[in-house]
């Protein structure tokens, strides 16, 4: 029997939250796919993860905010955020795509 195929298109939705879609997870590591649908963190809340992140922005543009300052993305730059570093989205499109990377170094 072959592999089974599933889509990375983005979910229906209405844009009242993002929707993460576990892809694939291991031991060591959990692929996602997120759509943002313009959606960023709440205004006091930041992400401090235990595992390293890499991120790759396949549609749209966002922005993560850190304590020094925020990257700015758009449709196919990706950044790896060390575990730790504290982070929050501050900014989606509508439009906004990402296959995250959750892993162990």
């Amino acid at each position: 029997m072959p592999p089974a195929v599933r889509s990375l298109q983005p979910p229906a939705g209405n844009g009242d939250a993002e929707v993460v879609t576990p892809i694939l997870e291991g031991r060591s590591f959990r692929a996602e796919h997120i759509s943002s649908f313009g959606n960023s963190s709440a205004p006091d809340f930041w992400y401090d993860q235990d595992r390293p992140e890499w991120v790759a922005l396949l549609q749209g543009t966002a922005s993560i905010e850190f304590a020094d300052g925020t990257v700015h993305l758009k449709a196919g730059d990706c950044l790896v955020i060390p575990a730790h570093v504290r982070h929050r989205v501050s900014a989606t499109s509508a439009d906004a795509t990402w296959f995250a990377l959750h892993f162990e170094p």
